[in-house]
């Protein structure tokens, strides 16, 4: 199992990547398909001070710009955006704007905070838009130990992009979540989509932490069991993931970026078949 490692990441090294590690050109954490090691799924973190401006060149990919505190204005090609954001990830869901492929972007803002980027390598160039937070569908998940809540604001079936899927989970302290383990590592119609995927940690408090277990699906393929605080990240290429498991009194919020090939954009998972009840969903 890998639980260090601040260079590049391969197959069975390096997915865990602590806060600082991948910082670097302006973000805080940068992860391309180039550093992880795989075709489609980005996540950049951008600070700003209060007045300074970050742009952006999209390139080949879609993002979308997600306030994880603060504010910000968001400009592309005429369009404008002004995002109320939040006072931390902990205590809303946000407002967030999408952005096309082949664009250039800047991001403003007058009080400062800090910004996810979640990217997917795509084709099509989808016109630039707006996400109101009150339009988030909010997913109350499992119970009892296993309860989480889910802010479903680019999920498959609730925002429309041409790959990228993003999600944020609130994980109370002391619960489960990402449980029952499940993989998305194969291209099974109907069944199982193939998809990258990006975990990015924010713990509430300042000494809090938790853990995060991706294990092997297949031969040689993922083995992670990571101890995470806030600002670090682990990488999903292949595996089964699960669970994320928060401190006692530190609730864990998680930043989901997925993206993979299929011709469908749609989130299909496969149970740990050691882990499911009887229905086969989550517990």
């Amino acid at each position: 199992m890998t639980n260090t490692g601040p260079h590049a990441p391969t197959k069975n090294n390096d997915l865990y990547l602590p806060h600082g590690s991948t910082a670097g050109a302006g973000h805080v954490l940068d992860i391309d398909p180039k550093r992880a090691g795989w075709t489609y799924s980005s996540l950049r973190i951008v600070a700003l001070e209060p007045g300074e401006t970050h742009t952006l060149t999209t390139g080949d990919s879609e993002w979308i710009v997600l306030p994880l505190d603060g504010g910000c204005t968001v400009r592309t090609e005429g369009d404008e955006f002004q995002l109320l954001g939040r006072e931390s990830v902990f205590a809303s869901v946000t407002d967030f704007a999408y952005v096309p492929r082949d664009a250039r972007v800047q991001i403003a803002s007058g009080a400062g905070g800090r910004f996810a980027l979640a990217g997917a390598k795509c084709e099509r160039r989808l016109p630039a838009r707006y996400g109101p937070a009150p339009e988030v569908p909010v997913e109350a998940r499992g119970s009892g130990g296993q309860a989480r809540q889910v802010r479903n604001f680019a999920s498959a079936d609730a925002f429309d992009c041409d790959r990228l899927i993003a999600v944020e989970v609130i994980t109370p302290g002391g619960n489960w979540s990402s449980y029952p383990p499940h993989k998305h590592d194969e291209h099974r119609p109907g069944e199982e989509a193939e998809l990258e995927e990006i975990y990015y940690f924010e713990i509430d408090g300042p000494h809090g932490f938790g853990y995060q277990r991706v294990s092997p699906s297949r031969e040689g393929g993922a083995d992670v069991l990571a101890e995470v605080r806030s600002g670090d990240a682990v990488l999903v290429p292949d595996g089964w993931h699960g669970p994320s498991i928060a401190q006692p009194g530190h609730a864990m919020y998680y930043l989901n970026v997925m993206a993979g090939p299929g011709e469908t954009r749609e989130w299909r998972i496969c149970f740990h078949p050691d882990h499911v009840d009887t229905t086969g969903g989550y517990r």
